[in-house]
């Protein structure tokens, strides 16, 4: 595995492998895990050259949010990695990205204002800007996402649909815990009390998908059980279609803090 920390770097190793080669990308903020693995597992069947980045990108993030404590582990990464088949590690600075004089963001409308952008205002913006730079630098064949952010991947292809990027999306299905809980970077913020009283949001969304095939208000159901447990604060618990499913999502606060999960209610589980 080669490390690339400029632009340049990555695009000149990348160069002579475009013929003959299908591109993956894989774009994470690090802090990896097997939620990470599985995207690039998948990146790994399908591509010739897999390339993974690591950027805790400070545009999506707002004032009272936690990117200066983000998990950060950039040499246990690297080695995580490298051990599960990534190619080339792009690891570029904030000032790479967003150099001086940086003025260009990208908007999504409508999409982008519900849910998590409702409550995370600019949200969307940084990550709609980040990932098309990516998608402009790397040239992908194929990135990879998660669905448990679902509304981020019906987003990235709603930017790639209206802009005709040459990609096609991968959108990977959540990982979890044995628990139930997804599998998520902010994981390790969580005490054991925290931890055992997330286990209700898994829970509580399955209460809800099976309210819905009993013809009940899935969101109900689930914000009652999320209600069960004190130590969960719920900020959203709504059905909303997106990318041509139904999905049941919520937005949990345990503590400090945020979790973010969803099941889908109706369409393809793929």
């Amino acid at each position: 595995m080669i490390t690339h920390r400029t632009i340049l770097e990555l695009r000149t190793a990348l160069e002579p492998l475009r013929a003959g080669s299908r591109i993956g990308l894989v774009p994470t903020m690090g802090a990896l895990h097997e939620g990470h693995e599985a995207l690039i597992a998948r990146a790994r069947s399908e591509c010739e050259v897999v390339v993974a980045s690591i950027f805790v990108n400070p545009a999506q993030f707002g004032a009272s949010e936690d990117l200066d404590r983000y998990p950060r582990d950039e040499e246990g990464d690297a080695r995580l990695a490298e051990s599960w088949g990534v190619d080339h590690l792009f690891v570029p600075a904030v000032e790479e990205m967003y150099p001086a004089g940086f003025q260009t963001w990208v908007e999504v409308e409508g999409l982008a204002q519900n849910l998590e952008g409702a409550g995370r205002p600019g949200h969307f913006r940084g990550v709609a800007t980040v990932c098309l730079k990516l998608f402009n630098i790397v040239r992908p064949d194929l990135a990879y996402f998660g669905r448990k952010d679902a509304q981020q991947a019906a987003l990235v292809g709603r930017i790639a649909r209206d802009l005709d990027l040459e990609l096609e999306l991968r959108i990977v299905p959540t990982v979890r815990d044995e628990d139930g809980v997804a599998v998520s970077s902010r994981n390790v913020y969580l005490s054991p009390a925290e931890r055992a009283a997330a286990r209700a949001i898994p829970r509580a969304l399955e209460a809800g998908a099976t309210a819905h095939q009993l013809g009940q208000d899935a969101a109900v159901v689930a914000r009652a059980v999320l209600h069960e447990e004190p130590l969960l604060e719920p900020e959203y618990v709504e059905v909303a279609p997106l990318d041509g499913r139904v999905y049941l999502l919520a937005a949990v606060r345990v503590g400090r803090t945020r979790l973010i999960d969803n099941v889908v209610l109706e369409g393809d589980q793929e």
